[in-house]
């Protein structure tokens, strides 16, 4: 597979790209879904809600956190997780913008 050349592209095609290949684990959409579904900080219930092992989650808790869509805070020996409301926003509104998009065409092509 060839290397991607982000300067080819505009901000905003990267940021959907980014964001869309983060949300292309099934995991992570879990992870997401988990934590506006109990509207806390979560810290340990996600392996056993989620049901993989300590390390598979960790590795898609830290993917999700390098995006920004979701912020971490130390608690004792834990981190405790919850969505950052400022940049799943910004998210939300990028994917709105992008999937509003209508054909414009009298034709119709296929």
């Amino acid at each position: 597979m060839g290397v991607t050349k982000k300067e080819k592209f505009n901000q905003e095609q990267n940021e959907i790209a980014t964001v869309a290949k983060v949300f292309a684990h099934p995991a992570r959409i879990a992870i997401i879904q988990q934590l506006f579904k109990l509207n806390a900080c979560v810290c340990g219930d996600l392996v056993n809600e989620i049901g993989l092992a300590q390390p598979t989650i960790s590795q898609h808790l830290k993917e999700l956190k390098n995006l920004g869509i979701i912020k971490g805070e130390v608690e004792g020996t834990s981190v405790c997780y919850c969505i950052n409301d400022e940049v799943w926003n910004k998210t939300k509104k990028l994917f709105v913008n992008f999937l509003n998009q209508n054909i414009h065409s009298e034709k119709n092509c296929c």
